[in-house]
């Protein structure tokens, strides 16, 4: 569907031998919702809402022998939660459509391989998974990201 588009782009990356230009996709992928992220989120909002949580989960420990108080903290607890998550959507809403052109494009390339393994005997979803996994894990880390 968006081969004229896309295969120009990453085509020459995919010429590199299995698992490295999928690597490389996946590193610019995962580096782009990061930073999308980054920039469309209050970073000291989100922070100080994912400190009041964690605080709120030790309270709710503490108070195993009292389940009132733990089920009202655990009410309040959800709606932070959802505070969260309602600052965390507009960034997913960015990136979600360029991701499902991407997978679709990957999608296409190794289906017309074959589906081969791409990464210790690991289609090529599955290895980009858990590639973006460890790659989104170390860039929060590195931009520290909340």
């Amino acid at each position: 569907m968006f081969e004229g588009i896309l295969d120009p782009i990453f085509g020459p990356v995919m010429n590199l031998p299995d698992p490295y230009g999928l690597l490389i996709i996946c590193f610019l992928m995962s580096a782009l919702i990061t930073l999308v992220y980054k920039y469309t989120t209050d970073q000291e909002k989100m922070k100080a809402l994912k400190d009041e949580l964690k605080e709120m989960q030790q309270k709710i420990k503490d108070m195993k022998d009292n389940p009132g108080k733990a089920m009202k903290l655990q009410k309040e607890m959800m709606s932070k939660n959802m505070e969260y998550m309602k600052h965390s959507m507009k960034p997913t809403l960015y990136t979600f459509i360029p991701i499902i052109f991407i997978f679709g494009w990957l999608r296409n390339y190794y289906t017309s391989l074959g589906n081969p393994d791409v990464f210790f005997g690991l289609s090529w979803f599955w290895s980009y998974f858990i590639f973006s996994l460890i790659f989104s894990m170390i860039l929060r880390k590195m931009l520290k990201i909340y």
